[in-house]
């Protein structure tokens, strides 16, 4: 795997005491275990250096974290990224059918005091029932997602999957590069999209859903209660630019109890799509992309720390940013019955557990 990266350093001086291989392999170790910063992979390094001469030989030790840093700086992000997108493609292939949700997250460790300044905004594309980031690119804000997602499709492979962005992705060029990927869309619609807005609230006044499905869960002190209604014929809505091979809107309306206050909160949202699936398709996908916050951003930020990472090289941070996606999915793929925490303290601890989840490779 790690033979066919290119090192971004200059190697026709001699001099270079840490091969590349040697510290991609430190840090795949060390992210699997836990290690979210480069003076925790530098200990875990010194501490396992032992296992690690049994892959690599690490001749000098293990490197220093400005060296670390440095390395990670100098390697292009977009090269890096691909690499490991085309390793993630070739080992988790999207399901038919499945949801790939897009979002964006601000790293705010990566700007000024408190998060603000020039802090990384990420896009990323994750596929909800493989729970694997497919790909990401980095923009300036939240406004230019929209340029940035059409690059990001067209980094990854969609076929037959349904893909699911927030109201700030729900643009015609958008949609019609999903579809040209042969994959459906799932938008949200909100304000920034008014006529289109209006005209799909004034369906559901008119006419009666060509099916409903209704769904109640708990957890965390809440019960939320989630009404979606669908409808397929769409002679009536007056737009004055058609969408592509737009097929169906979908209206959610959800009911949040609290438990703990008694407070009960209630939604609605609107959606377009280009499929054609059941009501009850449609509340679950829409229910399904918000795995890309709970189950990626969460999870980085609350078993990584990403937020709290003070790393300000920004390739850096773009490039560790990657390892993290895909490393906390081996953790999550390894068997035992642990939670991800508990299973990177072990992968720590334990030299064959570590080994079982870098089998993936």
């Amino acid at each position: 795997m790690f033979g066919q990266m290119t090192d971004p350093r200059r190697t026709n001086k001699g001099n270079l005491r840490h091969p590349l291989c040697d510290i991609l392999f430190l840090m795949v170790s060390a992210a699997i275990c836990g290690m979210d910063n480069w003076q925790a992979v530098v200990l875990f390094g010194q501490h396992r250096l032992d296992w690690l001469r049994r892959f690599f030989p690490y001749r000098y030790g293990i490197p220093s974290p400005d060296t670390l840093e440095r390395f990670f700086g100098a390697l292009e992000p977009a090269v890096f990224s691909r690499f490991f997108m085309e390793w993630a493609s070739g080992c988790f292939k999207p399901l038919e059918g499945e949801v790939v949700s897009i979002d964006g997250k601000r790293i705010r460790g990566s700007g000024g005091k408190n998060g603000q300044g020039d802090a990384i905004h990420m896009v990323s594309a994750f596929a909800t029932a493989n729970r694997l980031s497919l790909g990401q690119l980095d923009v300036f804000d939240k406004s230019n997602e929209i340029t940035a997602i059409p690059v990001l499709l067209e980094l990854i492979d969609t076929k037959g999957c349904i893909v699911s962005i927030d109201a700030m992705g729900c643009q015609r060029d958008i949609a019609a590069k999903i579809r040209s990927k042969k994959s459906d869309y799932l938008l949200a619609v909100k304000d920034n999209q008014g006529e289109l807005l209006e005209q799909v609230e004034k369906m559901f006044s008119m006419r009666t859903p060509c099916g409903s499905d209704r769904s109640v869960d708990g957890g965390h002190g809440r019960v939320e209660t989630r009404e979606c209604d669908v409808i397929g014929e769409l002679g009536f809505l007056d737009l004055d630019e058609p969408w592509p091979d737009l097929k169906t809107i979908v209206r959610i309306r959800s009911q949040r109890y609290f438990k703990k206050t008694g407070e009960t909160q209630h939604r609605t949202r609107y959606y377009i799509s280009s499929a054609t699936h059941s009501a009850e398709a449609f509340n679950a996908q829409v229910r399904s992309h918000w795995g890309i916050e709970n189950n990626l951003h969460w999870e980085l930020d609350v078993n990584f720390g990403e937020d709290a990472a003070k790393r300000k090289n920004r390739n850096a941070v773009r490039n560790f940013n990657a390892i993290l996606k895909i490393y906390l999915r081996m953790v999550e793929g390894h068997p035992e019955k642990l939670s991800k925490k508990g299973k990177m303290i072990s992968a720590s601890l334990n030299d064959t557990f570590r080994e079982q989840i870098l089998g993936y490779f």
